[in-house]
């Protein structure tokens, strides 16, 4: 099948690998075409998965309707705050009858909406999800790994199985879009936590105490926001909360042990070529939980840290400090 991959990130070119290993006829999409050019002449993408050598077989393009043109799946891997304006500007191009599945982890940091939200009031036609413990870094390697496709029609989940499943690649199928989505959108946030538990020097303790209430509050949100419980026990859920967490590629745990270790988020960003989501999104994340009446301090303390100021130690006080609540 012709295939495209809007989004020449890590993760967008970690996908567009493992389709192009299927024998699919593969375009990855980047907005700028001395970078795309970079990385035909190069074979690799330096800036986003640098020691990576990608296929010849992979086509580079700038073009909006060169890239979609006769796809029969388009995969949808763009940052949560450029999203929006990408999709808008490839909806006149995407065949009618193409599969379309989101692969982005993120939230609109204005409307709160999940990507697929998103991408369905651009386009008007349903949109499955990717999600799952996935690092780029890994998958491009074809290190073993497992994820989940969810859709509203279980036989799109199906069709959108069967072009992604090869024997390093494992994919499972669900109908909990929203529950999917939620859970790698929102694990970010708490691995931005997770770091700056590493990066303040506390232990195995501290984080897995991090994780199991992060979870808790991933659970409460989501299912109030329409999701499947059930769901978040899964590979989108605690599995992607635990590679997130725990993981050296984690852009998201990088993060917040640098603010652990008492670096301003201004100098991280601008050292950062990467996006972590977690930053973006945890605001969003305590917003949508305001309106909803949940509970999530982790999150709430995240934000703090990231968009007020706070300091980390206050801000680990003030949830160690806490009347417990009984589960």
């Amino acid at each position: 099948m012709k295939v495209t991959v809007i989004g020449d990130g890590g993760w967008g070119t970690a996908l567009a690998m493992v389709l192009d290993r299927n024998g699919h006829d593969t375009t990855v999409w980047g907005p700028f075409e001395e970078y795309l050019e970079e990385i035909r002449s190069s074979g690799e993408n330096k800036t986003y998965l640098p020691g990576v050598q990608v296929p010849a077989s992979l086509k580079w393009t700038s073009n909006h309707a060169e890239a979609v043109q006769d796809a029969g799946l388009v995969v949808l891997v763009v940052p949560s705050r450029f999203y929006k304006p990408v999709v808008e500007a490839f909806k006149p191009f995407i065949p009618a009858d193409a599969l379309i599945v989101s692969a982005t982890k993120g939230l609109d940091e204005r409307t709160h909406e999940r990507m697929s939200e998103t991408a369905e009031a651009i386009l008007g036609r349903p949109v499955a999800v990717l999600s799952g413990p996935s690092h780029a870094e890994e998958v491009a390697r074809g290190v073993p790994c497992a994820v989940a496709i969810a859709a509203h029609d279980h036989a799109i989940a199906e069709q959108i199985q069967n072009l992604f499943v090869n024997d390093a690649f494992r994919v499972y199928t669900l109908d909990d879009v929203v529950g999917v989505e939620l859970g790698g959108a929102l694990k970010n946030v708490i691995a931005v936590a997770a770091g700056i538990s590493d990066g303040m020097g506390f232990g195995d303790n501290s984080k897995a105490a991090l994780m199991t209430r992060g979870i808790a509050e991933i659970t409460r949100l989501g299912t109030a926001l329409g999701a499947k419980p059930e769901t978040f026990a899964g590979l989108s859920g605690i599995g992607d909360l635990m590679v997130t967490c725990m993981s050296r590629h984690s852009r998201n745990r990088g993060v917040g042990e640098r603010l652990g270790k008492g670096e301003t988020l201004e100098e991280i960003m601008a050292s950062m070529k990467m996006v972590a989501e977690g930053v973006w999104n945890c605001q969003a994340a305590k917003e949508l939980a305001d309106e909803k009446g949940v509970s999530v301090p982790i999150t709430e303390q995240v934000n703090a840290v990231v968009h007020e100021g706070k300091d980390p130690r206050q801000a680990v006080l003030d949830l160690m400090s806490r009347a417990p609540k009984p589960e």
